[in-house]
């Protein structure tokens, strides 16, 4: 594979690497890391890269093997930076609807990182980037059941933290 290649098809999917790296290990600068390591593998395969019949799945897998490799590896700094980026609410008319929705994504974005790995990958994936069940699956190397049964329990521990967290405020 030849720069040209390498810009047109993996170039474009680096964000959402990132994201997927991001979710992974919880720290911007490992996240970084990460995808950067990733870039360095696939350009060093060359030529073999051409044999892949889906490289965003092989490039999702290969950066979700490596954020785990970096977990395993002694890093476990769970720092949260769900202050970053917040998207812009703009369905709240008033600061104060504002700022129950900035809350809102800062509780929903803490579970998520408090979710076991293989359900935060799949929520990941398939509500924040969108991804059909079967990329998930090519991604993740996982069935179909397996990518429908961990997301159904993913989005069931966050709808009851939600809900359990809104008990105390009442």
């Amino acid at each position: 594979m030849d720069w040209m290649e390498f810009r047109e098809q993996i170039w474009p999917i680096k964000d959402r690497l990132y994201r997927l790296a991001l979710r992974l290990v919880n720290d911007r600068a490992e996240a970084e890391d990460v995808v950067q390591e990733v870039m360095v593998k696939l350009w060093q395969q060359g030529k073999d890269l051409l044999l892949i019949k889906n490289m965003e799945a092989w490039c999702l897998r290969m950066t979700r093997n490596q954020a785990l490799d970096k977990l395993k590896g002694g890093y476990r700094k769970r720092r949260t930076e769900i202050t970053d980026n917040l998207p812009q609410f703009t369905i709240a008319n008033g600061p104060d609807q504002q700022l129950e929705w900035k809350d809102t994504y800062q509780q929903i974005r803490t579970i998520i990182q408090n979710l076991p790995e293989n359900h935060r990958s799949v929520v990941q994936l398939r509500d924040i980037e969108g991804m059909s069940y079967q990329e998930i699956a090519d991604a993740l190397e996982m069935t179909m059941p397996q990518v429908k049964t961990n997301l159904f329990r993913a989005r069931k521990a966050l709808r009851e933290a939600l809900l359990k967290q809104s008990s105390y405020g009442l």
